[in-house]
């Protein structure tokens, strides 16, 4: 589907929104504490680049569903990078979706754009919300599909965090399998596009997880 500038910009400032939720959970003054979000995302890169395989001297086969997770967790990291004291959210979110709409695919394989990615980081000691974008296309990922996974994946953080994630009593598997499989079977269900899409998938979690919890 092809999205307006504008329907890009609700989807950006909705992440960014639920990024800010989510760092403010774990530390308060997370943007004033200047955590190396850039470090996080080169080392990200690595583990992606295990999960599609470059060794040259073995058999490896691309684990693409892992390498797309890679991707996301990459993109939550990335955005925490490019918050910036003095900067609004919709200021930052203007400059996102800029360079989101000014994107043009250069058909970059995977590695390559990874390995692009991670330098920037390095050296800028931030994050490239272009360079990002050209391993978005190698990895065959858009807008859509970034924002879906993205906001699963945010969604199941903040449900494990409520649920007793930090004091070890959240049970990370139900009825033989991950959350992360739950949440996959959820998403493929719910219209992202539709108002009410975060709500709903936190609502589909809490139904299977209770489920579970009363079983046992």
């Amino acid at each position: 589907m092809q999205n307006t500038k504008g329907q890009v910009l609700q989807k950006v400032e909705t992440m960014l929104a639920m990024q800010d939720s989510m760092n403010t959970k774990v530390h308060t003054d997370w943007i004033t504490q200047n955590f190396a979000w850039y470090r996080a995302a080169w080392v990200e890169c690595g583990e992606l680049m295990d999960h599609f395989g470059y060794k040259w001297w073995k058999k490896q086969t691309p684990e693409i569903e892992q390498v797309r997770l890679e991707v996301i967790d990459i993109w939550h990291f990335g955005m925490s990078a490019l918050f910036t004291q003095g900067v609004s959210q919709a200021d930052l979110a203007a400059q996102i979706t800029d360079a989101i709409v000014a994107h043009q695919p250069l058909g970059h394989e995977v590695l390559p754009a990874t390995e692009a990615l991670a330098q920037n980081c390095i050296a800028t000691k931030s994050f490239s919300v272009a360079i990002f974008w050209h391993l978005l296309d190698a990895v065959d990922l858009d807008i859509d599909s970034l924002f879906k996974s993205y906001v699963g994946k945010n969604v199941l953080n903040f449900f494990r965090q409520d649920n007793g994630y930090k004091d070890g009593s959240y049970r990370k598997e139900w009825q033989g399998r991950e959350d992360n499989e739950h949440l996959s079977d959820i998403l493929a269900g719910l219209d992202s596009d539709k108002d009410g899409f975060r709500n709903a998938v936190y609502n589909e979690l809490a139904k299977r997880y209770a489920a579970t919890v009363s079983e046992a």
